[in-house]
């Protein structure tokens, strides 16, 4: 592996601040610059904004080895060395929202702010990415159109902004194939997952409404491993909304870097998250959100078991279960899913609840937990709850874990002794 190089364009502050805070903006696979023209205008009223080109796009030179995700990062971070810049906000789509988390897992002290767009800390699997680059290198770029138009675009955006679509369809005809691949396979192995509830950069992750392939529910997971993150779903975009709709981007990125001096995710106050539920929320609304926590933390095998399971006489205690456990305190903004599946594990060894304690076992893996950190929580418990408590779960946690490796032939490499 080698760091790639990029290069860059950089546009002044409109106000004539030569040293104006500096936005980085990154581009998705297959796309240049160009992605963002139409957002820079509401950017650079007080602040310089850096466009960069992945390699073989745009002005990039061609890549001549492979190269990671995090090689990118260290490039962008560079760019701003180039410009005698410390601290930078950073917002990028797809691959560049990816560049975005690298950086702010290796270079956090770099990051004002980071927007993460239509992206994740994992995207599509190997296997697609793999088939792609082999698919890139035997039929060229130009292969590739049909499918982007149908993954990027909303239904309706082709036929109500046909020339910015073909533009940008169009620039993947001058794409270097190699190039190209080789992004591919960097996305491949790209999976910052683990890392997620580590980053304490302000954080907001946007998705689209109609994007198919960083759905929704991906960017609410990622902001839900994040302290502090924020995410917010734009309507009637796909997977490109700063070509879709670029004002409202501009407008939602502006807000987001004028807040982030104050937004700091240390600098949470309760009176900022004990508000009550709106006026406006009803039982369905909060039992809809309720059950795509449920699904997200738990599972849909396991939701979808349980409701197979729902009888007349427990219907009722299930739709509460939804609506309050699921639709209003988990959902609540004040704290992060991973110390929500912290509190879970302490407050059901602490009532003696093996029952539900294996479900919640596997719900802090899901929420980002590690093993370790399970085991670290009940043995914290111990102190608090009592010895035979503490055993009791370190026992259901032993048979969850072996379960799991089980069902997947991963070794264990943590074990979890009763004492």
């Amino acid at each position: 592996m080698s760091q790639p190089v990029i290069l860059c364009t950089v546009e002044p502050a409109q106000n004539g601040d030569v040293n104006a805070p500096l936005i980085i903006l990154g581009p998705s696979l297959g796309t240049t610059t160009d992605l963002w023209a139409s957002v820079v205008p509401a950017l650079t009223a007080t602040h310089r904004v850096l466009r960069f080109d992945l390699p073989g796009h745009g002005f990039g030179p061609k890549a001549s080895a492979a190269f990671t995700i995090e090689e990118v990062a260290d490039a962008v971070a560079g760019l701003a060395d180039s410009l005698a810049v410390d601290t930078f906000h950073y917002a990028g789509i797809s691959l560049g929202g990816a560049i975005g988390l690298a950086l702010a897992v290796n270079h956090p002290a770099r990051l004002a702010s980071l927007a993460v767009l239509c992206s994740g800390s994992k995207i599509g699997t190997f296997d697609a990415w793999t088939e792609r680059a082999a698919g890139v290198r035997a039929s060229g770029t130009p292969s590739l159109i049909a499918g982007s138009a149908a993954r990027w675009f909303a239904p309706d955006f082709l036929s109500r902004d046909p020339r910015a679509g073909a533009h940008a369809l169009n620039q993947l005809l001058d794409i270097d194939d190699e190039s190209y691949a080789l992004a591919c396979e960097a996305l491949a192995v790209f999976d910052q997952t683990d890392a997620l509830g580590g980053i304490r950069t302000p954080v907001l992750c946007v998705s689209g409404e109609f994007d198919s392939v960083t759905p929704s529910r991906q960017l609410q997971e990622v902001a839900s491993r994040i302290p502090g993150a924020r995410a917010v779903e734009l309507a009637g975009v796909a997977h490109l909304p700063s070509l879709e709709q670029p004002l409202d981007v501009g407008v939602l990125l502006d807000e987001w870097v004028a807040g982030a001096a104050t937004r700091g995710v240390t600098e949470w106050h309760p009176a900022d998250v004990a508000e009550p539920l709106p006026g406006s929320r009803t039982a369905a609304s909060a039992y809809a959100d309720g059950m795509a926590v449920r699904r997200a933390v738990l599972g849909d095998k396991h939701v979808d078991a349980a409701t197979a399971a729902i009888t007349p006489e427990t219907a009722v205690f299930q739709d509460f279960i939804t609506r309050y456990a699921w639709g209003e305190i988990w959902t609540r903004p004040g704290l992060d899913r991973r110390t929500r599946s912290f509190l879970t594990i302490a407050a059901l060894v602490t009532g003696g609840h093996e029952g539900e304690l294996a479900m919640h076992v596997r719900a802090a893996l899901t929420n980002g937990l590690s093993r370790a950190e399970i085991s670290e929580a009940i043995l914290h418990t111990a102190i608090y709850a009592g010895v035979p408590a503490a055993n009791a779960a370190f026992a259901v946690a032993r048979e969850t874990f072996a379960a799991l490796d089980a069902a997947s032939n991963i070794p264990d490499d943590t074990t979890i002794r009763p004492s």
